[in-house]
């Protein structure tokens, strides 16, 4: 549930409490605002399973006393809760590293019951539900029906009393991000959130995208052009390259208008200058076939791999310089060997793919950069669901940061009404 860390902060969202079961993605998000609210890190502000925040009857009331007597945030005060329960079910890019099980198998697949309970609970003033683009056709079985597990989390949700409930099937790039990224949001009003940026039902929109946009409950798309690659990441390359080895600081100067934002420190106040240290930016060590791959995507006209290099494991692809006329056309996944730097034989750093997701230079990340097998799979054959969730794949996992603050702009206009 960390995923809007950067972007509702910018909304003027402040955190009062995390759950996340990684310890490595709580840590992160933790980290990041310690600053804001050093709180965070206490036990009574933080927690790993949201399921014994459920079944345990006294913790939402406890909770719910601290947060009155160290915020003032009362009955019914709380603005907003986000949930982003594990997608690996329902994801294309959980399937090429999931083992073939049944979806009802899966925990992690429940965990929307688990965010409703606390909806109902906490009565929120509004919230907001994420998700990926599978979910809106998945099936329970091989044998189920496409679109039944959307049903039943639609239904969950509409079914709370005191709330009016939309979603929308969003893509990122059409909130200035620099991936097309489809994702599922839902959207929660209390029913006495009064606001005139909501409006009534309309019919007149496709079922299966829905009408949170055109109700109000989400924001108009379209606002922000997604910046090129090369504008993205052009002051990132370093001349002095080194296969596995690392840059420690800014190669060089932010010329661009995005380049400028990413890197102004946390304070807001400065913009850092070339040779200012940069963190993240280590490069993997490549074999020398690898790398006679890269350079020979880099050299052809259409970026896809040399026959002669091709094999059946998934194939890469080249992050262009530029976006064509449609726009972005990637996904950052959890998986950094997806793409190729459009200037340099190499995959993307960790402070590139951050980058791609939006996270400003300052964001740090903690845990493992990357790691694979079953350690980031698990078997659910054998009953092993925990998942290493190493630094790629939390920024693969999260929300863009630039959808995230439009969402969240979007929303504190509704709720300051």
């Amino acid at each position: 549930m960390w995923w809007l860390v950067a972007g509702l902060g910018e909304a003027g969202f402040f955190p009062v409490f995390v759950n996340e079961l990684n310890d490595d993605a709580r840590q992160t998000y933790i980290a990041n605002r310690d600053s804001i609210n050093p709180l965070l890190k206490t036990p009574g502000f933080h927690a790993a399973d949201v399921k014994s925040m459920v079944v345990d009857e006294a913790y939402v009331p406890e909770l719910q006393k601290r947060l009155k007597k160290t915020f003032g945030i009362g009955p019914k005060g709380l603005d907003l809760l986000v949930g982003g329960p594990p997608c690996q079910g329902f994801s294309g890019i959980g399937h090429r590293r999931s083992y073939s099980v049944e979806k009802k198998q899966l925990p992690s697949n429940h965990l929307f019951q688990d965010m409703a309970a606390l909806v109902h609970k906490l009565q929120p003033k509004a919230f907001v539900f994420e998700n990926v683009r599978g979910l809106l056709n998945a099936k329970w079985t091989d044998g189920g029906r496409k679109g039944e597990i959307w049903e039943m989390v639609l239904k969950t949700f509409q079914d709370l009393q005191g709330y009016r409930v939309a979603y929308q099937l969003v893509f990122a790039k059409d909130y200035g991000v620099p991936q097309n990224r489809p994702r599922v949001l839902m959207v929660g009003i209390r029913d006495d959130i009064k606001s005139p940026l909501l409006r009534e039902s309309v019919s007149d929109v496709a079922a299966l995208t829905g009408d949170a946009v055109a109700r109000g409950f989400l924001p108009p798309p379209g606002q922000k052009r997604a910046p090129d690659p090369v504008a993205l990441l052009g002051d990132l390359v370093d001349v002095k390259y080194e296969n596995g080895g690392a840059t420690l600081t800014y190669p060089r100067a932010a010329t661009t208008e995005i380049q400028k934002w990413l890197r102004t420190d946390r304070e807001g106040k400065a913009i850092l200058s070339k040779g200012a240290p940069v963190t993240e930016h280590d490069y993997s060590k490549h074999a020398p076939r690898v790398l006679a791959k890269f350079q020979a995507m880099i050299d052809s006209e259409d970026g896809l791999v040399p026959e002669e290099f091709r094999t059946k494991k998934f194939a890469q692809r080249l992050l262009p310089k530029r976006w064509g006329s449609e726009g972005p056309t990637i996904t950052a996944t959890s998986l950094p060997d997806d793409y190729v730097h459009f200037e340099q034989p190499r995959i993307l750093t960790v402070r590139e793919w951050a980058r791609l997701q939006m996270f400003p230079d300052w964001y740090e990340f903690k845990g493992k950069k990357s790691t694979g097998g079953i350690r980031r799979a698990g078997n659910p054959r054998e009953g092993v669901f925990d998942r290493e969730v190493p630094k790629y794949t939390q920024i693969g996992n999260a929300v863009p940061v630039g959808l995230a603050h439009a969402v969240g702009e979007h929303l504190a206009k509704i709720l300051r009404a």
